[in-house]
């Protein structure tokens, strides 16, 4: 079996055909998400909150993230392998680059970092040493007490001029794949039309390239209510029966629907 890799997703985006992403932590879940044709598995960092009981991920280190890459890892077989760095371990490109490969040895193909331009040259240089990059903006989890709590992002003139400049520019470093959470739908599809690497949305509508949930939040488990998630484990009588329902909605179009979405 082939593993997949962000050439792949790439053609699914030139095709228009939709992809699919969910957060995994382990390596039975991993198994389970990629035997039901997952795309990409992202080992999130979101872990501090549905794995470690904490109110935020800021808490999460580059052990923790190792940790759970490795586990994950041995389970999964095809999907593209997506690892988050966590908080305060990508201040400077020096830190970034001992942090990526950590993640990488463990087997992540690609890792992620929340930030906009002032992530440039630690986007450009570790693309430069051979790592690929997923680039998020938007609503990012790790500095939410910078933006007062869990809110929505982008909703003005100018901060969605800012998001759309700030996506091009993340673009031009080198990122290969994009994350955006929690703006505007018609702003989250502008820039995914807009820049030629594939978009993941989370919160930001149905004009993304393809679309991301945490796991446990769309098995009904975690207790979130958010606006953007839907329990996929209603009128399911499995596990796998709910992300094999997942997977074909987001290949429909059917997910994110309306009420999923912010305007």
């Amino acid at each position: 079996m082939t593993r997949l890799t962000i050439s792949h997703i790439e053609k699914l985006k030139s095709r228009r055909e939709k992809f699919t992403c969910l957060t995994a932590y382990d390596a039975t879940f991993a198994a389970l998400l990629d035997k039901a044709g997952i795309e990409v598995i992202l080992v999130g960092d979101s872990l501090g909150m549905v794995i470690q009981g904490r109110d935020t991920t800021v808490p999460v280190t580059n052990v923790d993230m190792v940790y759970h890459t490795r586990c994950v890892a041995r389970g999964n077989k095809q999907a593209l392998l997506i690892a988050d760095l966590p908080y305060m371990s990508y201040a400077t490109p020096e830190q970034a680059f001992t942090s990526a490969a950590e993640l990488m040895q463990a087997g992540a193909q690609m890792v992620k970092l929340e930030g906009g331009e002032w992530l440039l040259p630690t986007i450009t240089r570790l693309t430069e040493r051979g790592v690929p990059v997923c680039a998020h903006l938007g609503l990012t989890p790790q500095s939410v007490d910078a933006f007062g709590g869990f809110r929505v992002q982008g909703r003005s003139e100018a901060a969605a001029l800012q998001l759309l400049a700030d996506a091009r520019a993340v673009e031009a470093a080198g990122a290969r794949m994009l994350v955006l959470e929690c703006i505007p739908a018609d702003l989250a599809a502008r820039i995914s039309d807009d820049l030629t690497i594939p978009t993941l949305g989370i919160g930001a509508g149905p004009g993304t390239d393809g679309q991301v949930l945490v796991l446990h939040d769309m098995l009904g488990i975690s207790g979130l209510s958010a606006r953007f998630v839907r329990n996929f484990m209603t009128g399911q009588e499995s596990l796998d029966g709910a992300i094999k329902a997942y997977v074909q909605a987001v290949k429909d179009e059917q997910f994110p629907a309306p009420e999923h979405c912010f305007e």
